[in-house]
């Protein structure tokens, strides 16, 4: 299990389970906004390029 840091104050928890991976996303107050489970390849795809700039925080 891996936790990262969002830029808002928030966490990506990664958790690997066999040949999936868990995502949960937590809010600045520790609140769960989203979990979703995804193949390996698929989530290292959706965190490339993950940095304390990260992507997962900027409008869309």
């Amino acid at each position: 299990m891996v936790t990262l840091p969002t830029t808002d104050g928030g966490t990506v928890t990664v958790t690997r389970c066999g040949e999936l991976v868990d995502l949960h996303v937590r809010d600045s107050s520790g609140r769960t906004v989203a979990t979703v489970t995804r193949r390996a390849g698929e989530a290292v795809r959706l965190l490339a390029g993950y940095t304390t700039k990260s992507s997962l925080n900027r409008p869309s």
